[in-house]
C-alpha cells in the first residue's frame, strides 16, 4: 500500500462530500486523530480493519495488496492452484470419476471456464468444481461457482455425457488462513455450499444426490521446506552423539 497516495486519495474523497475530518471520524466511528494521520500519509500506523471502516463510509473500499519479485508471487500462486487440481483429479480418477480441467465455454453470451469439470457415468452425476488457492472476494466467487453450475448440464451435453444431477464443489488448501476466512463467513458459506471434507469424501464415493459443498485438500509442502524431525527422534540422536 502507497501510505501518502492512500491518505491524499481519502482526503480527496472526504471533501468530495464537503466532510469534515470530524464528520468522517463520527461516521466510521474512530477518532479525529487517526482520520489526520491516515491523511497525513501514516497508514501504517492504522489496522487494515479501521482503514476498511473508515473507506467505507466514504464509499469506498480498500484492495491490499501483496506484491514480491515481479510476477514471481503470481506464479508461485499458480503453481499451488495447479498442484491442488492434480491431486485432486487424481482422487476423482480413483473414485470412478471422468475428468476435464480448464473446460472453457461460451453459452448465450456468457463465457469463461470450469477449474474441473467430472461426470461419474455409473450415476449420471456431473461436478462442477471451482479450484482456489486463495480465498478471494466471496460474493463473486459464490456468484461464479453458481452460474458455472446452472450452464454446467449444456457443456456436458456437448461431451456426450447424460446427466442426471448436477453439484458444486469448492475446493481450498487445508490452512488456517483458508479455514479462518471460510470460518469469518460461516453462515454464507453454510447457505451457498453446506457439506464439508468428510461428507464430500463420502459422496464422492457414491454420488447418488446433488451436493454443494467444500472440500479442503491439506498442502503439499514446496521443494526447500525445511523437514522437522519429531521431538523424540532428536533426543534419541543427541543421546547416540554423547555414546559416541
Amino acid at each position: 500500500m502507497e501510505h501518502i497516495r492512500f491518505g491524499l486519495a481519502l482526503r480527496a474523497l472526504r471533501r468530495r462530500r464537503r466532510w469534515s475530518q470530524d464528520r468522517l471520524a463520527s461516521e466510521s466511528s474512530v477518532s479525529r486523530s487517526v482520520i489526520g494521520r491516515v491523511e497525513r500519509g501514516r497508514a501504517d500506523r492504522v489496522s487494515v480493519a479501521t482503514l476498511v471502516r473508515i473507506a467505507a463510509a466514504l464509499g469506498a473500499r480498500v484492495d491490499v495488496r501483496i506484491l514480491w519479485q515481479g510476477e514471481g508471487l503470481d506464479r508461485l500462486l499458480d503453481q499451488s492452484h495447479a498442484d491442488i487440481i492434480e491431486r485432486l483429479v487424481r482422487t476423482l480418477s480413483d473414485d470412478g470419476w471422468l475428468r476435464a480441467t480448464e473446460v472453457s465455454f461460451n453459452i448465450d453470451g456468457q463465457r469463461g471456464s470450469i477449474d474441473i469439470l467430472a461426470f461419474h457415468p455409473s450415476t449420471g452425476a456431473l461436478l462442477v468444481i471451482e479450484v482456489k488457492s486463495v480465498v478471494p472476494d466471496l460474493q463473486a466467487m459464490l456468484h461464479g461457482i453458481d452460474r458455472k453450475g446452472r450452464i454446467a448440464r449444456q457443456v456436458a451435453r456437448e461431451r456426450g455425457w447424460e446427466v442426471t444431477s448436477v453439484s458444486r464443489l469448492l475446493v481450498l488448501p487445508d490452512d488456517r488462513t483458508a479455514r479462518r476466512r471460510v470460518d469469518t463467513h460461516a453462515a454464507t458459506f453454510d447457505a451457498a455450499l453446506p457439506a464439508r471434507t468428510a461428507e464430500v469424501k463420502r459422496w464422492l464415493r457414491d454420488p447418488h444426490e446433488p451436493i454443494a459443498g467444500i472440500l479442503f485438500l491439506p498442502t503439499v509442502p514446496q521443494a526447500g521446506t525445511r523437514h522437522r524431525v519429531p521431538r523424540a527422534e532428536r533426543v534419541a540422536e543427541r543421546g547416540r552423539s554423547r555414546q559416541s
